[in-house]
């Protein structure tokens, strides 16, 4: 007998609430000015999880990632649209700009703390390793950063399942299934 394993799990930019309370505020998570950048090219966008095309209007900011309270919280620099955009509209699921780009893949318990499971990628089928690491119970979510920088670039969870069998997810552009 063959049995099949779906995988499910989502995979989160930037929300709009932070970034609309950095655009309104002008100010980041420590209070710090917003700084406004007319864009090169390629500067990971957080908020559509997209390369930038040269002379976009961006925003740099310090972003502190969901975590619990622990040592591991940390904030760091982030692009986003100047104005708010479409955000996330993923298909696939994993980022298309950022496939076959090296990241790290730091992994959290539910405590906060950095998991075992954390390692550096090719991203090469982003989404079996992805699988494989959500496939400990012990792993609440992973953030995938920038191999050079160090930056945060996205969070990925898994969906609750007592949530997908009553309907409250539906196959959507963030919705990865294996």
């Amino acid at each position: 007998m063959t049995s099949t394993t779906t995988a499910l799990f989502q995979i989160h930019a930037v929300s709009a609430a932070v970034l609309d309370a950095v655009r309104t505020s002008g100010l980041d998570v420590s209070g710090h000015r917003v700084e406004h950048h007319s864009t090169a090219g390629g500067e990971p966008l957080r908020c559509c999880l997209r390369n930038a095309e040269t002379g976009e209007e961006a925003i740099l900011f310090g972003y502190e990632p969901p975590l619990p309270a622990s040592p591991y919280r940390e904030i760091g620099a982030v692009f986003a649209h100047a104005q708010p955009c479409a955000g996330y509209a993923g298909g696939a699921g994993y980022p298309v700009d950022w496939r076959g780009r090296p990241q790290v893949l730091r992994v959290y318990d539910q405590r906060g703390r950095i998991h075992e499971s954390t390692r550096v990628h090719d991203c090469t089928n982003p989404e079996a390793v992805i699988t494989e690491i959500l496939a400990d119970p012990d792993v609440a979510q992973i953030h995938s950063r920038n191999v050079a920088w160090g930056c945060y670039m996205f969070r990925i969870t898994r969906l609750d399942n007592v949530l997908i069998q009553r309907g409250y997810y539906r196959p959507a552009s963030t919705l990865v299934t294996l």
